[in-house]
């Protein structure tokens, strides 16, 4: 196998996009229906209703037509229906019975009902998997590489199932866990020197203040070559970008929310979407649910359709991201459609009709360091979207601001907001290190209505 190839499957990728894709996509797609009429109750119900024949489908507009979304909702309604019962929800969806399943993950399920990933052998190696090494590959990881891995192990999906598949790589896995907190994981980093992070961008951001109080050294000289960052914003702002590669000196990679993977280009590009063969991708707006024409520039709300699998199986399903699209070539000249994470649309505010993301309010906030650390709070005196302005941010501070320079630096913030977001918040400043960390995903919200 040469290690050279700018692909790890150099026939999936070279089609990326090209009518041959197509093609192969609805031949992929007819057999899933099929086996989703014969075996998943609940998809052989929608498929009868709406006439839609597996062996007779047109294309993906057809398909499309007759599919409905599936979302946080559907699952809840599902489990509802079913009063509580998950095993009979997965064997309701699924073109397999749960007796057939080799692993269970789910999010986190901080909004609710925790969306579940059911997975075979097969999932792992040849879908969840292969994308990633796909996306690793791209990042130039080898198999003589090790991956320190640092996503928490405790079901979550970007967890034992992302670093099994990962592994199909041939590298060597230091399966710390985002559990073991800051001092474990910078111990084991010290004793077996991973070439590679995996894990949260909040947790490589904290590390950079811990490392120094644990190793009694700066994280730059721990020594990896590359970082893969998923589970939420923070590779893609390219202010925590600069951020982390400056303080780390190494190349920084966004992987997630769909089936992608970032280039190694030195200006964040969005993330390649990698996975044609494995998912078809799609664009609905936000509040209709109606298609949105694929082209570049296009923005909409994510939906995804695995075209393979066994128990991890999407049926135009969304997970509530809102992404842009770009299908001009990247200057990097690999293959695959381009998305950036505009936000998520659960976590969207209004501020007097102006529509704003917290990934937004961080990259602004990130401007500014080292005046500020880079942690903040958003305060919510109401339940979201709608905002009661001035929307108001606690904002830590670095250590030695006087009240004058404080001043001034909130008179900057609010100009900056103001400027690039349509926003003047409220700065609510808090002493360096007040702010919880998290070893798991950054706290965004700070709710006072609950």
């Amino acid at each position: 196998m040469d290690s050279n190839r700018p692909y790890w499957n150099m026939e999936m990728e070279s089609m990326l996009q090209t009518p041959e894709m197509e093609k192969l996509q609805i031949d992929r797609l007819k057999t899933m229906l099929t086996r989703l009429k014969a075996n998943a109750p609940f998809y052989a119900e929608i498929m009868a209703k709406n006439r839609l024949d597996p062996e007779k489908l047109t294309g993906f507009a057809e398909f499309r037509d007759k599919i409905p979304l599936f979302n946080k909702l559907s699952l809840l309604e599902l489990v509802n229906h079913y009063e509580g019962d998950f095993l009979r929800v997965l064997d309701d969806i699924m073109p397999i019975s749960v007796d057939d399943l080799d692993y269970m993950a789910t999010t986190t399920g901080t909004t609710g009902v925790p969306t579940p990933y059911p997975m075979t052998n097969f999932d792992i190696q040849n879908l969840w998997g292969e994308t990633m090494v796909r996306g690793a590959w791209r990042a130039g990881i080898r198999s003589e590489d090790r991956m320190l891995f640092c996503f928490a192990l405790s079901m979550v999906v970007a967890g034992v199932t992302l670093m099994m598949g990962l592994q199909k790589l041939g590298c060597m896995a230091i399966p710390v866990g985002a559990e073991a907190k800051s001092e474990r994981i910078l111990l084991m980093q010290k004793l077996f020197r991973g070439t590679f992070y995996v894990g949260t961008p909040s947790l490589a951001e904290y590390l950079i203040e811990k490392c120094p109080q644990i190793l009694e050294k700066e994280v730059g000289e721990l020594g990896f070559k590359a970082m893969i960052l998923g589970g939420e914003p923070g590779a893609g702002i390219p202010e925590l970008k600069r951020k982390l590669e400056s303080a780390y000196g190494c190349r920084i990679f966004d992987a997630g929310a769909g089936f992608g993977f970032s280039c190694d280009h030195e200006e964040y590009q969005g993330m390649h979407w990698v996975g044609d063969d494995l998912c078809w991708y799609e664009l609905v707006d936000p509040e209709t649910k109606e298609p949105i024409p694929f082209e570049n520039g296009a923005r909409g709300e994510a939906v995804f359709t695995t075209l393979v699998g066994d128990g991890f199986v999407w049926m135009r399903q969304s997970m509530g991201d809102i992404h842009q699209v770009f299908t001009e070539p990247c200057p990097c000249g690999r293959t695959g459609f381009r998305y950036k994470v505009v936000g998520r649309a659960d976590d969207m505010l209004k501020v007097k009709g102006v529509m704003v993301y917290p990934s937004h309010i961080k990259g602004v906030i990130n401007e500014f360091v080292p005046r500020v650390t880079g942690e903040l709070r958003i305060i919510l005196d109401e339940k979201p979207p709608r905002v009661v302005p001035p929307l108001k941010l606690r904002v830590e501070h670095a250590e030695g601001l006087d009240d004058k320079a404080l001043a001034e630096l909130e008179k900057e913030l609010v100009e900056t907001m103001s400027r690039r977001l349509k926003i003047s918040p409220k700065i609510i400043w808090a002493e360096p290190g007040s702010l919880e960390r998290s070893h798991y995903k950054g706290k965004v919200f700070e709710k006072t209505y609950e």
